[in-house]
């Protein structure tokens, strides 16, 4: 394995940084507190090509690698993460998908402005629906149903927890055709926001990430054409998986950059806070509390990569992105709460950010797999 960038991916990535301090830093607090969706922001990251990097040029994208992807993630997440996950969701989860398993005519009409970001000149966003009040964890025990009408199914049933629920134009809805048949009647439909019988519910009042909006989506007797299925029939349960092992390529790529960010500003505190005569970073107790920081950063990185790369030369990834999301995850929350305490008094208050980062950070052991689930998957792993 090469251990040096390329000259492209060093260019990605300080774009990416560039992006960060100057679009995403000026209102990440006020967004924050008004909850108010990053939608210039957003706008730019279509224009750099960051909301469908590893999408082919034919399809609108910018046929970047895995590796480019979490290096601008990261840099981005370790200013505000509310701006990273609707990146990721649209890379990882949509645009992914769709480009994987989508038919030609779906990725003409759907993935290219869904890589692009923008159709006639307005934002051009996806979500990804699969989470449901009776189905997180547990994602078989979907009951949103598409029932077969011949030429087209009519979609009901509620999804919970969707991220760009509100923002998106577009999405892809996991249900089930066929309950006897289990995990494998499930399919996903491409459902456009606008269609008649699709409702989108207040946005959750959230305690991290609250500039990315979140909602619960209703679809009643929703017709969805029948072209707008993606796979063969019952491909869907397979579908979310496989989309999902990617996808936690990205949120682990979102939870470095929380650890990371939190590392850099404790790091910088600590060089200018004096106590006892000297700067806090000269006492044991704080410099160790970095030392630990900096090894589970970097730590958490190589796991990234090494994720990042398997998928970019066709390897088996599933382990190593379960794995990267899991460390990363639990780094990105307890590398936050360190920042807090290195801060003292300063780090309970907002203009600091590193009480947001300890919000945000929350979230990253939960979404596209719990820590516990995780788990799971590293386990049976060894069981083979």
């Amino acid at each position: 394995m090469d251990f040096q960038f390329t000259e492209e991916q060093l260019m990605i990535q300080q774009a990416a940084r560039d992006f960060a301090q100057n679009e995403c830093l000026p209102g990440v607090i006020e967004r924050d507190e008004q909850q108010k969706f990053p939608k210039e922001q957003v706008e730019k990251l279509a224009d750099l090509g960051f909301l469908g990097m590893m999408v082919k040029p034919e399809y609108g994208g910018a046929g970047m690698d895995t590796v480019s992807y979490v290096l601008a993630l990261e840099e981005i997440s370790k200013v505000d993460a509310s701006t990273a996950v609707i990146m990721s969701v649209n890379n990882s989860l949509v645009c992914y998908g769709l480009q994987a398993f989508g038919t030609e005519e779906q990725k003409q009409k759907y993935l290219a402005p869904l890589a692009q970001g923008k159709k006639d000149g307005e934002l051009y966003i996806g979500a990804f629906m699969l989470s449901e009040p009776e189905a997180g964890s547990d994602a078989t025990s979907q009951r949103t149903t598409a029932e077969d009408k011949r030429d087209h199914y009519l979609l009901n049933g509620t999804k919970n927890w969707i991220t760009n629920g509100g923002s998106a134009s577009v999405y892809l809805v996991m249900a089930q055709t066929d309950v006897a048949k289990g995990s494998k009647g499930i399919n996903t439909f491409i459902v456009e926001k606008n269609w008649p019988g699709v409702t989108v519910a207040a946005k959750e009042n959230k305690l991290g990430i609250r500039a990315s909006d979140t909602h619960t989506v209703m679809f009643t007797d929703v017709k969805v054409p029948k072209e707008n299925r993606v796979g063969d029939d019952g491909f869907g349960f397979k579908f979310a998986m496989k989309t999902l092992e990617g996808g936690r390529i990205g949120i682990a790529a979102q939870a470095l950059g929380i650890a990371a960010g939190a590392l850099e500003l404790a790091t910088n505190y600590a060089k200018t806070r004096k106590a006892f005569g000297t700067e806090i970073i000269n006492h044991q107790a704080i410099s160790f509390k970095l030392a630990d920081m900096a090894l589970k950063v970097e730590a958490s990185r190589l796991l990234c990569l090494k994720a990042a790369w398997l998928k970019d030369t066709g390897q088996d990834y599933s382990l190593a992105s379960s794995m990267a999301k899991l460390y990363a995850s639990e780094t990105a929350m307890w590398s936050a709460v360190e920042a807090v305490q290195i801060h003292g008094g300063y780090g309970y208050v907002k203009e600091y950010h590193v009480e947001r980062m300890m919000r945000d950070a929350k979230i990253t052991q939960i979404y596209e797999g719990t820590s516990e689930v995780q788990r799971i998957v590293i386990s049976r792993s060894l069981m083979k």
